[in-house]
């Protein structure tokens, strides 16, 4: 085909696009629909939520509920606490001293067998890597 007749098939394509683009654009409804909405039917007023609350756990599972203690939880509690004053107090008391406290003060440590394993791998030198020769290619 000629390139004149060509141009003019083309221009009347152009034409042809944009004038449906205008007219689909002119006949378009104002406000679009939701699904199941009639045309023309009133929208219903906006609700606002006064006593909006946020969803937190204590809602959704509920208020905890505290359990009370039996005498045995009650006397253990209580000698623990104890138990635990009287190492505090035995610590103060070594600080002041002067005596190192805490895991320090441990005078029979357990046997660090996997460290010794470690010290023995890291304190000899690993054997050389042998030679492999490349193919030349």
């Amino acid at each position: 085909m000629p390139r004149p007749v060509l141009q003019l098939v083309a221009t009347g394509i152009v034409v042809a696009s944009l004038g449906a683009f205008a007219l689909g654009v002119a006949t378009a409804p104002s406000r679009g629909r939701l699904p199941g909405e009639r045309p023309g039917a009133q929208t219903g007023e906006v609700l606002e939520a006064v006593e909006a609350q946020p969803l937190v756990d204590e809602r959704i599972q509920g208020a905890a509920v505290q359990e009370e203690l039996t005498e045995e939880e009650k006397a253990a509690l209580e000698a623990e606490k104890k138990a635990k004053a009287e190492a505090a107090a035995l610590a103060k008391a070594e600080a002041e001293k002067g005596a190192p406290a805490g895991p320090e003060a441990v005078t029979a440590a357990p046997a660090d067998k996997i460290g010794e394993v470690i010290q023995q791998q890291t304190a000899a030198p690993p054997p050389p890597a042998p030679k492999v020769e490349e193919p030349v290619f």
